[in-house]
């Protein structure tokens, strides 16, 4: 029996992505003239900050996007100032790898109206150690770290809208609650889709504890939880289901498969570079959390609709 075509896809708008194609390369979407540029008044003791987060948030932002280090950075930065014919001091390095450590980083993301229904992954990134080429041919050496990057992403506007850092020794599930707790009050959470990793006690809970439904496939050599509670309730039912209809035909009906676009998210934050620059937690922290407003700028620039055509 051959084997079924796979299906084609088209882009239906095609001119409008490309134009927004173009326009992530455009300095003026990340340059902007009429940026707060020097910090305010704090009224606390001590020599007042010269810049304000915005401006460190801006030239941090042009040194993830192009890959600069901190000095090509402050370059970029005056000259770009020049070209503005604004009168802007520019921060030196030192300032911005001291800025990093401790800047909050201002996520931008949008609101579809409708409940929030998010897609939770994680992913590594290398941060320090021996080259590819290095490492292959003398073998991985002691200094090797990576650590892990966990998001929660909406599926109608593609926005990351929850994102953790963490060490690479730190499981999938117990970050689930610490995703779910950055989503403000006033969103209902309709479903949360993640793999078999979340299947514990803990992420069912705080599922249910924001109102949501879980979308998350039973573990192989998963058994039915005491009824205890109604997060054992909800599990047990999408075990029934499973027995009922099998693996397979589950994650169809449930709508499951939907979670491959957050790991191409995933391939997206790693086209920024497999391996983060900043060394010390702090920074690496701040320089994630860059690329994932960065992300979120190219999805509200425009993004593809596609829709299968066989």
């Amino acid at each position: 029996m051959p084997n079924p075509s796979p299906t084609r896809y088209r882009t239906t708008n095609w001119s409008d992505y490309n134009a927004a194609l173009r326009q992530r390369g455009s300095l003026l979407v990340w340059f902007d003239p009429d940026t707060a540029w020097h910090a305010g008044k704090t009224g606390k003791r001590g020599r007042p900050e010269a810049f304000s987060d915005a401006a460190i948030q801006t030239c941090l932002t042009l040194k993830v996007l192009f890959g600069l280090p901190l000095r090509q950075t402050v370059g970029l930065v005056e000259s770009l100032i020049r070209m503005a014919g604004l009168d802007w001091p520019a921060p030196d390095y030192s300032t911005l790898c001291r800025r990093q450590a401790r800047i909050g980083v201002q996520i931008p993301y949008r609101r579809s109206g409708k409940p929030l229904n998010l897609l939770v992954d994680s992913t590594g990134v290398k941060f320090r150690g021996d080259g590819e080429w290095l490492a292959r041919k003398h073998g991985s050496s002691r200094r090797r770290q990576w650590r892990k990057v966990h998001i929660a992403m909406d599926t109608e506007t593609e926005d990351i809208r929850a994102v953790e850092f963490t060490s690479s020794r730190q499981g999938d599930s117990p970050l689930l609650p610490d995703l779910l707790s950055q989503i403000s009050e006033g969103e209902e959470i309709a479903t949360v889709t993640a793999d078999g990793a979340y299947d514990t006690r803990r992420c069912h809970t705080a599922i249910i504890e924001h109102g949501a439904d879980a979308v998350i496939p039973i573990r192989r050599n998963g058994r039915a939880w005491k009824e205890d509670c109604p997060a054992a309730l909800a599990r047990n039912e999408i075990l029934r289901a499973t027995r009922h209809f099998g693996r397979a035909l589950w994650k169809k009906w449930a709508g499951y498969h939907v979670r491959s676009r957050v790991e191409a998210q995933m391939n997206r934050l790693k086209l920024f570079g497999e391996r983060i620059m900043s060394r010390d937690p702090d920074r690496q922290t701040a320089e994630i959390q860059i690329r994932i407003a960065i992300m979120n700028r190219f999805s509200a620039l425009g993004r593809a609709e596609i829709e299968a055509i066989a």
